[in-house]
């Protein structure tokens, strides 16, 4: 664990806020990792994506062994120097995207052969080799290799599931290594059974990882549901580790996850969604292919402090994402990561004031999307 380490600062119910430190720089809590799929936001420059109020970005290490190679990445001085982004970056396991691709890849107690959506190449990802692709990349935070069943699944088949994630995990462990400075965490599995979630919780923490993610949710469980499991999950985590929930998500899972004690987040909503028209907004998402921006003068948020809101008009974005030109992606994406970075220290000030209830509570009614408040 040197030179990696979480302090907390406060507390709120369940709700944290402290910084992660890290040799690269610290990481404030309740954190939102922007996505760097292949060693790039998509449409922003690392230094404007560091301007939104990134602390961390989330590397694909699928895409990247794929392309341009972990070893390639390597040998030019790893993906920090790579992509021009000096503060800490998490990289997963690329676990994920190997099991959604249910057609061309074949799940074995030694890991998982595949075909390359890029040409077909067969690959093949084991616990082992998926920490060898994240050492090469240099990465700050690692991920162990896992299997994400598809919900809904019966019992048996998470079962079975994460009993071989839990085998993985310690594989994934001892592979890691000593690498001071950099972390391994482990991933909660299990689907929505509450008994499966809290044996896997337990199983890492035998293991001793220097933090928690829970992986297999916002799959199209539904928000109730992931909330439940959050419910049932968190508690059974050490509370002196870092919690992180993948792949999540829209703004109002954010907020009901960290109400139920989650640290970090990562989701490819707010890039994708400026690619495709689509604002952040505290009165809820903006359509912005909609004919009634087309003549509207006034900014698309007049308290934002992004470019895309400070000098261009809701006309002229209406106009630029109609027309297909690229600056609407570059403005759009530029909103969206500074919306939920904006989130994000909004939340941290209500927790280390005691007051994320009003704020969570406020932010449901303006947002206009209400999920259930913690029990």
């Amino acid at each position: 664990m040197s030179g990696f380490s979480l302090e907390l600062l406060g507390q709120d119910g369940a709700a944290r806020t402290g910084v992660i430190h890290t040799p690269r720089g610290d990481i404030r809590t309740p954190a939102f990792m922007p996505v760097g799929t292949a060693a790039t936001v998509k449409a922003m420059l690392p230094e404007s994506v560091r301007e939104t109020g990134a602390d961390i970005l989330l590397g694909n290490t699928y895409h990247l062994m794929l392309r341009p190679g972990a070893e390639r990445i390597a040998r030019l001085g790893g993906l920090h120097k790579f992509m021009n982004w000096q503060r800490p970056i998490l990289t997963d396991s690329g676990g994920f995207q190997v099991m959604s691709l249910a057609d061309l890849r074949k799940i074995t107690e030694e890991g998982v052969k595949f075909q390359s959506h890029i040409d077909g190449h067969e690959e093949f990802l084991s616990p082992e080799r998926a920490m060898e692709i994240q050492r090469l990349l240099g990465s700050d935070i690692q991920m162990v290799l896992d299997e994400c069943p598809a919900l809904p699944a019966s019992r048996e088949v998470i079962e079975k599931s994460l009993a071989l994630s839990m085998r993985w995990a310690k594989r994934s462990k001892i592979a890691f290594g000593e690498q001071p400075g950099r972390a391994c965490f482990g991933i909660v599995q299990g689907g929505v059974l509450a008994d499966l979630r809290q044996r896997s919780a337990e199983a890492l923490r035998e293991i001793g990882f220097d933090g928690y993610a829970v992986g297999g949710l916002a799959v199209g469980e539904g928000q109730p549901a992931m909330f439940e499991t959050l419910e049932a999950t968190v508690p059974h985590l050490p509370t002196d580790r870092p919690r992180y929930l993948m792949g999540v998500g829209k703004p109002d899972d954010i907020v009901g996850a960290v109400e139920r004690g989650i640290d970090m987040f990562d989701c490819v909503l707010p890039t994708r969604s400026g690619r495709n028209g689509q604002a952040f907004t505290w009165d809820g998402p903006l359509n912005l292919k909609n004919a009634r921006h087309a003549e509207d003068s006034g900014p698309l948020d007049a308290a934002c402090r992004c470019p895309a809101c400070q000098n261009y008009s809701r006309a002229y974005l209406h106009h630029t994402v109609k027309a297909g030109e690229i600056i609407s992606a570059m403005l759009l994406t530029w909103h969206n990561l500074a919306f939920y970075q904006d989130l994000m220290a909004g939340l941290r000030t209500a927790i280390a004031a005691g007051a994320l209830a009003r704020f969570a509570n406020g932010f449901r009614a303006r947002y206009g999307e209400s999920g259930p408040s913690p029990a």
